[in-house]
């Protein structure tokens, strides 16, 4: 059974660490993959400098304004996708980054396609997650609630204790204080962290 909306459409915060322990799951090829969330990082509106709808409605930014519950799918340096799970209220600009998985179902077919042999390599990392699990832009604003093609299925909730909180990476771009803010989160201990200290 898929998450709701209604788990998405709270604040960011508070579903950027509910998303830790979550299974996300893609069909494809007529396989099942899937992984447990590890790892993400919450962007928050226009005041959030390094959130890309800090630059207005755009083309690009069109889908973090839309119902929480969709799939914000961007390439980065045109070579890596990266998956984000939109939030809050249908109008504000909102969503998580999924940073990295623990690879569960369908480990072969993700090597296949990372053509790497470790399994604590394979989804540590938002690029890798997306391209081990055929995640693109086909699937941009894809409604991540309905149960097909991508979609998250409940897990274990993780306790406060487990979980870890730093700043985000990679937003040099950023003012100084949206840059230290503690909006990256990760369960502690876990392997599949893309970067387990800070």
């Amino acid at each position: 059974m898929a998450l709701s909306s209604d788990f998405f459409a709270r604040p960011t915060l508070t579903v950027a660490r509910d998303l830790l322990g979550q299974r996300l799951v893609r069909q494809v090829d007529g396989q099942r993959l899937s992984g447990i969330i590890v790892e993400t990082e919450a962007y928050i509106g226009p005041g959030d400098t390094a959130c890309h709808a800090s630059k207005g409605r755009t083309p690009r930014t069109e889908v973090m304004f839309g119902p929480p519950g969709r799939a914000y799918v961007y390439l980065i340096y045109g070579m890596y996708h990266m998956l984000n799970l939109v939030t809050e209220a249908e109008g504000f600009p909102a969503a998580v980054l999924i940073r990295a998985l623990e690879p569960v179902e369908g480990v072969a077919h993700m090597q296949s396609r990372r053509q790497s042999a470790r399994p604590d390599n394979l989804t540590n990392g938002p690029g890798k997650l997306c391209r081990a699990l055929a995640i693109d832009l086909g699937l941009n604003n894809w409604p991540v609630t309905s149960g097909e093609s991508l979609w998250l299925e409940p897990g274990a909730p993780i306790a406060p204790a487990g979980i870890a909180a730093g700043p985000r990476i990679g937003i040099n771009y950023a003012r100084p204080e949206d840059r230290a803010a503690p909006w990256r989160f990760w369960i502690q201990g876990s392997r599949a962290v893309s970067r387990p200290a800070v």
